[in-house]
């Protein structure tokens, strides 16, 4: 019988000759939080196979060495790239892979298949599919495309307020069920286009809740997918935020390469957009990624571009699938920019400002900005300040399913170490354990 991977876990580790909490301390040192940025409890889950690794595989894979492991499991969701067998039709790719999503899930600790997908997509895809399209096949107009469009809507205004984690299952249902026998139907070549664009939206937010959830190789594949859809249908902006997707993951993961070249083709395809709030959105993930790679130069002339861009921005949104990307993200994501820059205090004022103008009708993305505002307070030895902030973190916190989420509340937590001496940061820390199992019975 073919092992579960805890299995294969709590195997390498007892090879070791390594407790749980050994291995716990291994994790969070070789991810970079430190010996206390893991708990025992999470292997523990690991092992019975009652929770899946998710974000820590890439650790797991290198602290256990387990890619020298023969790979057991259920057979791998199929890819899109680099195998044109699969690559040469993107709709029936993408409703396999909303299917395999529906009973599994995977994790793929490479970007390699994100840097795949950069291949030249199918341009022909749309008229030859309405071409094709079997007798008594639905017959798609603009309603059914206005309908997917407000469906993606619904969703991710639920996903933004309370984490991916929520309502995910719903999206890929509605991919599967409802939107499949329209992609399979008859309509013309301007509808295709817009049918093939507004499933590019779906798409995207389904990796986006995947990778929200905690499965960056299923939402890696989901971009991919949401990108070519979008390529195929003739959308430069769409095409450029399901790359700026990709380089984000790239950005999370420490993949830097990877996130600088994902980034550039983002600004690249983006040549042509016009809203400003799109182009200080892919401005900012080239910023980021370069300013992870230590490429201050890059970052700052791109951080300097976005910055141009969202000052010009209206301040009314337009239709625009990044017109969400207000001055207040902008001025989160500034703010982190600034911190791998070593410029706490433009950070620190940064992220206030972000929590004045950003956040507040969305519980999720203001309990992530508490959280890093925390950080910076405590990295200015400012204690009383991180303190409060995160105090605040924990009151909007509860009750997300996000895993960016669940681990900021696990950094909040390796900090509070250093502090245990302060009763209100025992207090906190006390709360910062209850609400992680709350998330993770």
């Amino acid at each position: 019988m073919e092992s579960t991977f805890g299995q294969r876990i709590r195997a390498a580790r007892i090879a070791r000759g390594w407790s749980q909490q050994k291995l716990a301390r291994k994790l969070g040192v070789a991810e970079g939080r430190g010996p206390g940025g893991l708990d025992r409890g999470s292997v523990y889950r690991w092992e019975r196979g009652t929770r899946d690794p998710d974000y820590w595989m890439p650790w797991l894979v290198k602290v256990l060495k387990l890619d020298n492991e023969p790979q057991a499991g259920p057979e791998p969701v199929p890819q899109l790239a680099p195998d044109r067998r699969l690559s040469a039709d993107s709709v029936a790719s993408v409703i396999r892979l909303g299917g395999s999503d529906l009973e599994r899930r995977q994790f793929l600790a490479t970007t390699s298949y994100a840097l795949a997908a950069l291949d030249l997509p199918d341009l022909d895809a749309i008229t030859r599919r309405s071409r094709a399209a079997a007798a008594g096949s639905v017959n798609v107009g603009r309603g059914e495309v206005l309908a997917l469009r407000r469906m993606t809507s619904v969703l991710g205004d639920a996903a933004s307020e309370l984490g991916g984690g929520h309502a995910r299952h719903l999206a890929v249902r509605y991919l599967t069920q409802d939107v499949a026998p329209w992609l399979n139907g008859n309509y013309s070549e301007a509808t295709g286009r817009e049918l093939f664009a507004a499933t590019s939206q779906l798409v995207h937010l389904a990796g986006w809740m995947a990778g929200d959830e905690g499965d960056q190789g299923l939402a890696q594949q989901y971009y991919a997918h949401a990108f070519r859809l979008a390529a195929e249908a003739g959308d430069a902006e769409l095409s450029a935020t399901a790359l700026r997707g990709m380089a984000v993951q790239a950005i999370d993961l420490g993949h830097r390469a990877s996130a600088v070249r994902l980034s550039e083709e983002c600004v690249r395809f983006a040549g042509s957009v016009q809203d400003p709030r799109a182009v200080a959105y892919y401005q900012a993930t080239l910023a980021n990624a370069a300013a992870l790679d230590g490429d201050r130069r890059t970052a700052t002339a791109a951080l300097s571009a976005s910055q141009a861009a969202i000052e010009r921005a209206p301040k009314i949104p337009g239709e625009s699938w990044a017109a969400h990307y207000s001055a207040g993200r902008w001025a989160h994501d500034t703010g982190m920019i600034l911190v791998r820059l070593g410029d706490l205090d433009a950070a620190e004022d940064h992220l206030h400002h972000a929590l004045a103008i950003h956040g507040l009708d969305r519980r999720r993305t203001r309990a992530i900005v508490l959280a890093d505002l925390g950080q910076i307070h405590l990295r200015r030895d400012d204690t009383d300040a991180a303190l409060a902030t995160w105090n605040d973190f924990l009151d909007t916190a509860e009750g997300i399913r996000s895993v960016k989420v669940t681990e900021a509340v696990a950094s909040v937590r390796a900090r509070l170490h250093r502090l245990k001496d302060v009763p209100v940061a025992e207090e906190l820390d006390q709360r910062a354990a209850s609400l992680i199992e709350a998330q993770h019975p």
